[in-house]
């Protein structure tokens, strides 16, 4: 299927923090040593290489197809807005001039194993805690301008607490309500795992968050897991775009937009 195809992925990047890009880096390596694509690339927003120059990355007379996945967990004015217009898409499938198809997937945060990637990381940062006794929270960015930016939380929440294995299951927010500072009025569990949903270990997820729930932002690490805060205690996991089956999701989103394109 993807034997003369590219891949693309699209990432925000950032000017202040290195390791927001360090997952799609990472998650592209693997793609790229499985040899599943004729070529795989990333771009970014905020950084090099940036995404108005990635339309240039694919030599026509070689790569005549090429699939874009954005590495956001959410949609929002990113995935709907800026990465079309640096990459000048003009829907599901664009066709340039010299002939290349560009077929623009869905974001990775979008895909159904999106659920198992969060009870796994839960499962890793808490290990042997009751899940009975013990509060899940699935904490986003959120923000008063924008509703998608926590469409992604809620489904994921929803899907989680459907299974009945945690006392709660919440989706709470740094800008909006419920707030992840408000993590000890939200439930009475004795026991609460958070886990940052965002793609990378950058300043949200290492500084702002920490210092919302009461850790010291030297204590993060979850080797120093668990925390003694406001009587309960509170394991605190790492992102979850850092797990390493994103490579998976990443590739399937590409499949699902191949199949849609054909029975198109």
């Amino acid at each position: 299927m993807f034997a003369n195809a590219a891949l693309l992925i699209a990432g925000h990047g950032s000017t202040v923090n290195a390791a927001s890009s360090a997952p799609t880096w990472a998650h592209a390596r693997a793609i790229r040593e499985a040899g599943i694509f004729a070529e795989v690339q990333c771009a970014f927003w905020k950084e090099e290489p940036s995404l108005r120059d990635a339309r240039f990355y694919f030599d026509e007379d070689k790569i005549r197809t090429i699939f874009v996945v954005p590495n956001f967990i959410s949609e929002g004015y990113f995935t709907q807005t800026v990465i079309p217009r640096e990459l000048e898409l003009n829907g599901i499938v664009t066709t340039r001039r010299n002939g290349q198809l560009w077929k623009y997937c869905e974001p990775v945060g979008n895909h159904p194993l999106m659920t198992e990637l969060l009870l796994a990381r839960a499962n890793e940062t808490a290990p042997g805690v009751d899940p009975a006794q013990t509060a899940l929270l699935i904490v986003a960015h959120g923000t008063e301008l924008n509703d998608n930016s926590a469409v992604a939380a809620k489904r994921e929440a929803a899907r989680i607490r459907a299974r009945g294995q945690f006392a709660s299951v919440l989706n709470v927010y740094m800008e909006e309500t419920p707030r992840v500072a408000d993590w000890d009025k939200l439930s009475t569990a004795p026991n609460v795992i958070i886990v940052p949903f965002f793609i990378a270990d950058g300043l949200h997820s290492d500084e702002d968050i920490p210092q919302l729930i009461g850790i010291p932002s030297s204590a993060t690490s979850p080797s120093r897991n668990p925390h003694q805060l406001r009587g309960r205690k509170v394991f605190y996991g790492n992102a979850i775009g850092t797990e390493a089956r994103f490579a998976e999701i990443i590739v399937e989103q590409a499949r699902n937009a191949a199949s849609v394109a054909h029975a198109g």
